[in-house]
């Protein structure tokens, strides 16, 4: 019998964190209600839409755990560049060829920078997504690490149910609340989502890919994308090259790169695509890329310079592209993002500035660790390495 009590009190004890966080979420839903309401949506369309929404614990691990962010570089592309997914795309190329060619000559955005995209959001819509976007997005505000955007796109969800786009039930995509075969987020589609095939709805859950794609296409060049341009290209720096100038947004002209000696990985001059900035995802051991204006579009898709490279690189590879000729440092330890915050936080302590302190290296922070290196009097290339964490600890 005192077994039986000790189960019961440690059984209880387990379950008592999760009663009070539904507890929490059931509160935080009738003052987001009261906003909601406020912001125009009805009580109806309210009520139906959060009828079946509950407090999901997976939701905050989930959120933190992106794998763009999270895992080095080279296996993430592993994946993202598979042979399977290459040929895939190259399969899809001619089976949407017409819609494709449709929405070049409208939007002037390249096909094959579609194609990639929905490779690599849903793996060209095998995939997309079974979490219902109000539950997803209910639960990402109620973790609070980005309560104002999550709040913000639920809104615009409920928005969507309003004008009768989607019925909830069909409002499905991924956890993070992205939807459909390009996998938007609420507001994206409020502001670009096109019905392509004239039926009436800009239906990018559909089957069909159609409306997905050309809402892409209209996002994209909204953004700026030039037509015929590429994204990037890889390239090699000379003996003695300073690694100081590398950086996502310090662009110089071809004309300086050229000068510099950076060549392209064929031996080339550097072509002068506007304004042209060096980067080292993987520090001076790995591919080094010259990024060009395109390369910033699509890091407005999604901020990961992993998913930019991506991307670019899938674009290339269905148009039957090489693979990078530099090898990846694959031996290096990989950092986890417990390891990148302690870089961050150190390197603040030390006056360096890096942004939000969240576990992400982000242009901020390479920037402070090239500061950082370049005081120490060590080569710059912004890598975070565990020799640097080490070298950075007290």
């Amino acid at each position: 019998m005192r077994h039986f009590f000790l189960y019961a009190v440690i059984l209880i004890t387990s379950w008592f964190p999760l009663l009070a966080a539904a507890s929490g979420f059931d509160t935080w839903r009738n003052e987001f209600r009261a906003t909601a309401l406020a912001a125009g949506i009805s009580a109806t369309t309210f009520d139906t839409a959060f009828r079946t929404v509950e407090y999901d614990p997976r939701s905050a691990a989930a959120d933190a755990n992106q794998a763009e962010f999270v895992r080095p570089i080279w296996e993430y592309l592993d994946g993202a560049v598979s042979a399977s997914r290459i040929s895939t795309g190259k399969a899809k190329a001619l089976s949407v060829q017409d819609i494709l060619q449709q929405l070049e000559r409208k939007y002037r955005v390249d096909g094959a920078i579609l194609l990639a995209i929905w490779g690599m959001e849903t793996n060209f819509g095998s995939f997309r997504g079974n979490s219902y976007t109000v539950n997803a997005l209910a639960n990402a505000a109620y973790n609070g690490r980005r309560r104002a955007f999550a709040e913000t796109e639920l809104i615009a969800a409920l928005k969507i149910l309003t004008r009768g786009d989607v019925t909830p039930s069909r409002m499905l995509g991924s956890g993070g609340g992205a939807m459909g075969h390009t996998q938007f987020m609420p507001t994206t589609y409020l502001r670009f989502a096109i019905d392509h095939n004239r039926d009436g709805q800009a239906n990018i859950w559909s089957d069909n890919p159609a409306d997905a794609l050309a809402s892409t296409a209209n996002y994209l060049h909204e953004l700026g994308w030039e037509k015929d341009q590429p994204w990037g290209i890889e390239v090699t720096v000379p003996r003695g090259f300073d690694y100081a100038l590398i950086g996502e947004y310090e662009t110089r002209s071809a004309r300086f790169w050229n000068g510099s000696g950076v060549r392209t990985a064929a031996g080339a001059k550097i072509p002068n695509h506007g304004p042209t900035a060096l980067i080292a995802p993987a520090g001076a051991n790995g591919p080094i890329f010259a990024i060009f204006p395109n390369f910033q579009v699509i890091r407005q898709y999604n901020m990961s310079v992993s998913y930019s490279l991506a991307v670019g690189h899938l674009s290339d590879r269905i148009n039957g592209g090489a693979a990078f000729t530099a090898s990846w440092p694959r031996s290096d330890t990989p950092m986890t993002r417990a390891n990148q915050h302690e870089i961050q936080s150190l390197l603040q302590k030390r006056g360096f500035d890096v942004g939000p302190i969240d576990g992400m290296i982000g242009p901020k922070t390479i920037e402070a660790i090239q500061a950082f290196q370049t005081s120490q009097s060590l080569r710059a290339d912004g890598y975070a390495t565990p020799s640097l964490l080490n070298r950075l600890r007290p």
